[in-house]
């Protein structure tokens, strides 16, 4: 794949400097983290490896970069979601699957800023718990679910929207574990149900959090410590309608990977979605989501600094999940929950193909032999040097060969 004109990382190393020091004292060590593994990101800085055909008569080399591996990275989440798509495939169940996004009102994702990690948490719970009950009741499902949760705290514009998107299966194992109930074919639970129960959980989490000195509040949002002041800050929230949103069930399991793809490690912004930068400002695409048609998508532009701060917003505390599974997808119940379902099902046992696991990324075997093959002439690829971080290689890469396509239409 062609490397992007443009990317954060260029960005970064353009303008991070200068940002950092004009932001010091009000930048996280996890955010200057993520700069950092983003501008070093696949350069000499992480080091690397040279590679080169084993026909003499090509000789091809290559260079190869090492990747920072950081989440938050918009180059290192394509290996790491293809490697968590296909551990995914061997549980896929032979039955439709809905698509259920739960949000944070907007008083509430302002407070969330500054308790990412306890606020997000508490909105995984809350959605969660709401899922789980409102399926297990008799007068709805009446079912045991499962469900796989994908944090997002992003909209289009990078502005701070936190919600969860949840991918579960049109049904349940009976309460009893005699059967599996089904799902309406279009239709999995009620909405407006949900949003009640959603509000009512999460207000009372906060309140609990609150209570024990799990919540910081600064600058304009300082006067939030005190109790009463906070009671009467989430009052009018009380009586708002919450936003959860169902989408149509997916056309079948292998449509449900194709979808998840785009969601389990997406991050901020896409270098695909950069347009252009200069010294003071970057321009990239938006999608407007109330509006339908090809007019939804549209372009802004922003300061510079403003870009970074919106792209560093999102930047997760280390060690949180984002994505969480519950119900009998849930830690060590899995297995055995994902068995029963199949069962249940009258599925067969799933099918581990020998290339389970590939990433699509360089493989190399014990021989030092590279998967891909050379791009000219597709020979075998050896690695012929490894260098440290911050090394320079001592051999130098060949010109990247020209693809000459004949149309013969």
């Amino acid at each position: 794949m062609a490397r992007p004109a443009l990317e954060v990382a260029d960005i970064f190393r353009d303008h991070g400097a200068a940002w950092r020091l004009a932001k010091r004292g009000h930048v996280s060590l996890d955010q200057l983290k993520a700069m950092s593994a983003i501008e070093n990101c696949r350069t000499a800085a992480l080091g690397g490896h040279v590679a080169r055909c084993e026909n003499d008569a090509c000789g091809y080399t290559t260079i190869a970069y090492n990747s920072c591996r950081n989440r938050h990275c918009p180059k290192c989440q394509g290996a790491q979601a293809r490697d968590w798509m296909q551990a995914r495939e061997a549980e896929l169940l032979a039955v439709p699957y809905f698509h259920i996004v739960f949000t944070l009102p907007a008083a509430i994702a302002d407070i969330a800023y500054q308790n990412k990690a306890a606020i997000y948490d508490l909105l995984f719970k809350a959605s969660s718990e709401t899922m789980l009950t409102i399926a297990a009741d008799p007068k709805h499902l009446g079912a045991r679910i499962g469900i796989t949760s994908v944090l997002h705290s992003w909209g289009s514009a990078m502005t701070h929207h936190p919600h969860v998107h949840m991918i579960v299966p049109g049904g349940g194992i009976a309460m009893d574990g005699s059967r599996w109930i089904a799902a309406k074919p279009a239709f999995f639970l009620p909405v407006r149900v949900l949003s009640k129960l959603f509000r009512r959980l999460t207000l009372e989490k906060l309140v609990a959090a609150h209570a024990a000195g799990r919540l910081q509040f600064f600058g304009t949002h300082a006067h939030l410590a005190d109790a009463k002041v906070f009671t009467a800050f989430l009052a009018p929230l009380r009586k708002k309608r919450w936003f959860v949103y169902a989408k149509r069930p997916f056309a079948g399991p292998k449509a449900v990977l194709a979808y998840l793809s785009r969601y389990t490690h997406r991050v901020a912004i896409s270098n695909s979605r950069l347009i252009k930068a200069d010294t003071t400002s970057v321009t990239f695409k938006v999608k407007n989501y109330r509006v339908e048609g090809p007019g939804r998508y549209t372009t802004m532009t922003l300061d510079t600094s403003e870009f970074i701060r919106r792209f560093l917003m999102h930047v997760l505390p280390q060690g949180f999940h984002r994505i969480r599974h519950y119900g009998f997808f849930a830690g060590g119940a899995k297995a055995k929950g994902i068995a029963t379902a199949r069962k249940l099902l009258d599925m067969p046992a799933p099918d581990i193909s020998a290339d389970a696991g590939s990433t699509g990324a360089a493989v190399v075997d014990d021989a030092g032999t590279l998967n891909p093959p050379c791009p000219c002439c597709g020979g075998r690829m050896r690695i012929i040097e490894v260098f440290n971080r911050g090394q320079t290689p001592r051999h130098r890469p060949s010109p990247r060969p020209i693809a000459i396509r004949i149309d013969t239409s």
